[in-house]
């Protein structure tokens, strides 16, 4: 399970971190005016919880609500999670539909 206090925004290498068993999973992203381009989501194949990655997209997709910030997924797994959680589209850029 992911927690939220686990995940770093490390605004440097602009990517979200949070580290399992030695590895790090990371969502890479670029910041534009009010708009968050997610643009590479990696897992390391040590990590074979099925739900870990939704997890870890949630805890993203919390982080930047706090922010007030639009969401731009650009990663197709980033947005096939988009797609099937009604509650992140509502984060969309308005006139944006995946």
């Amino acid at each position: 399970m992911v927690e939220a206090a686990d995940l770093i925004d490390n605004d440097f290498l602009r990517q979200f971190e949070i580290k399992i068993d030695d590895q790090m999973a990371i969502i890479e992203y670029s910041l534009q005016e009010r708009k968050i381009f997610l643009t590479k989501l990696f897992i390391p194949e040590s990590i074979t919880d099925e739900n870990f990655s939704k997890d870890f997209l949630s805890a993203v997709f919390d982080q930047i609500a706090e922010r007030n910030l639009s969401v731009m997924p650009t990663c197709p797994e980033i947005a096939k999670f988009v797609r099937s959680n009604r509650k992140y589209k509502r984060m969309l850029p308005v006139g944006v539909r995946i």
